[in-house]
Order: C-alpha cells, then sequence, then structure tokens
C-alpha cells in the first residue's frame, strides 16, 4: 500500500496543511486595496465637501455681515463683490476639475483592482481543479476537510468518506494507449458526479484513485451510495461506450467518530478499498 500524504490537524506555519502557500492571501490583499481606494474615494468627497463649506461660510461672513454676525448696520464695499463672488466661483470649479481628475484616477485604479481580483480567483479555481477530469484534486481536499470535519464536530452530524480505484487501470495504458486511459478517467469522473449528490464533494485523489466526501452521511447511507455507484457502473458497461473496455471500480468506506483525525479515516477507506480490490484479483 502506497504512503498517504498526512491531511490530518498537523498545520504549517501560515496555518495550513503541509505548510503549503495558496492565493488566497493575495485576494484578501486586493479586496484591502480596493476597500481602501473605497474609503479614499469618500474621503475625497468629504474633504472637498468641507473645504466648500468652510469657503462659502466666509464669503457669506464678507457679504452678509448682518446675518453672520449679528451687525445691526450693514456696510459693504461693493467694488469688491464681483471678485469675492467669481473668486468664490473659481474655487469650486477648480476643485471640481481636481475631484473629477481624482475620481477617474482612483476608478481607473478600482478597475485594475478588480481585473487583477478576476484573474487571482480564476488561477485559484484553476489550482484547485484537476484539468482532465475537472474535478477537485488533493490542493483543494487540504483545504476543505478540515473545515468538514470541523462542521460534524461542532453540530454532531455523520461524515463519511469512500476512497474509489479504477481496477487495472495500469493494463489499460498498456493495452490501449495514455489517451484512451485519460478517457477512462474522464468517463470515471463523469460517472461519479452523476451518481452523486451535489452536497458531496467528488475529488481526484490522484492517478487512478478518487476520493468523496460525504456530508451528513452514516456510514450505512455511505454503503447505499456505494451500491447505487455499482449499478450505475453495471450500467455504463451495458451502454458499451469504449470498445473493449469494461470499467470496473474498488472503494472502501470509513466514517468519522468523534474528534478522530482525517488522516485516519482516509487510511481506513483506502485500506477498506484494497482489500475489495485483493478480493477482486483471488476471485478471478
Amino acid at each position: 500500500m502506497r504512503r498517504l500524504v498526512k491531511i490530518g490537524k498537523k498545520k504549517g506555519k501560515n496555518g495550513r496543511f503541509g505548510g503549503t502557500s495558496y492565493p488566497e492571501t493575495r485576494l484578501e490583499q486586493l479586496a484591502q486595496e480596493l476597500h481602501t481606494l473605497d474609503d479614499s474615494d469618500s474621503h475625497t468627497w468629504s474633504v472637498g465637501l468641507l473645504i466648500l463649506m468652510l469657503v462659502a461660510t466666509g464669503f457669506l461672513a464678507l457679504v452678509l455681515p448682518n446675518v453672520m454676525w449679528g451687525v445691526k448696520t450693514v456696510r459693504v464695499n461693493s467694488d469688491y463683490l464681483p471678485q469675492l463672488f467669481f473668486g468664490f466661483l473659481a474655487l469650486i470649479v477648480l476643485f471640481s476639475i481636481y475631484a473629477f481628475d481624482k475620481k477617474r484616477a482612483l476608478q481607473r485604479a478600482r478597475d485594475e483592482l478588480v481585473r487583477q481580483l478576476v484573474r487571482s480567483e480564476a488561477a485559484e479555481m484553476m489550482s484547485l481543479v484537476d484539468p482532465l477530469t475537472e474535478l477537485f484534486n488533493r490542493r483543494y481536499l487540504d483545504q476543505i476537510i478540515s473545515k468538514e470535519v470541523s462542521r460534524a464536530n461542532r453540530y454532531g452530524s455523520e461524515l463519511a468518506v469512500m476512497m474509489i480505484d479504477v481496477d487495472d487501470f495500469k493494463s489499460v495504458n498498456t493495452r490501449f494507449g495514455h489517451l484512451f486511459g485519460d478517457r477512462v478517467l474522464t468517463a470515471v469522473a463523469d460517472l461519479l458526479k452523476a451518481t452523486f449528490r451535489n452536497s458531496d464533494i467528488v475529488i481526484r485523489y490522484g492517478g487512478d484513485e478518487f476520493l468523496v466526501i460525504l456530508a451528513q452521511t452514516a456510514e450505512h447511507d455511505a454503503q447505499t451510495a456505494a451500491l447505487r455507484l455499482v449499478d450505475e457502473v453495471e450500467e455504463w458497461n451495458k451502454r458499451s461506450l469504449f470498445d473493449g473496455y469494461t470499467m470496473s471500480l474498488s472503494y472502501g468506506l470509513a466514517s468519522f467518530a468523534g474528534n478522530q483525525d482525517a488522516r485516519e479515516v482516509i487510511e481506513t477507506a483506502d485500506a477498506q478499498m484494497y482489500m475489495q480490490k485483493n478480493r477482486k484479483l483471488i476471485e478471478a
């Protein structure tokens, strides 16, 4: 039996399993920068509004002192009124130009950050998906398994895993070639996606092995799902979709008990799967 990569409670310095760094830090950084830009935009308009209020107050204090200071006798030198008015108007125009230019710069920066955010999210998603089968990969498993275990422990719900292996897959590559082997893996992935619930998580564990995380599922319910998978494989073979090839899958089941380590449960499912595979070899 091959050595399994540990997926249990041991974490790296950055808080992720195995000490692997993921692009989420970059996503958080971009989101924070976007929030900072929004704050800067609001700050610009707040400062502008305050300046306009101060200038308007000063203008009124000069033009209407009786209103501002309670002066009974109003003396206004009309020679300065046009200068004051046009000066006030010039301040408004200048600030409007400044504010518009600032807003355009902020909008450009915001658009660029949004583009970077979208690209980072796409890159993050692509890094978690197996390009051949379009299933989640082991990297995603490292992220999700601890969350599923914590949720099951927190709410006292059931959680099971199923390890699935394509029987005699090495001979498929030998007999038909690697491109045909890729077609088989894709067909198995499609079959798994069609068989299990949307709430279940199907992962390409590696090579010709797949792992299914069955949330809120007891082991006997997981066994029912496994039997449903067996029926689906039989139906697939009846349709004879690939000439000369008959699909055969082995599986192993295990469920979480209390605060059990995720790695141990996956190892148990893996051992059960190999026991079934060995029985098939003996029976053959």
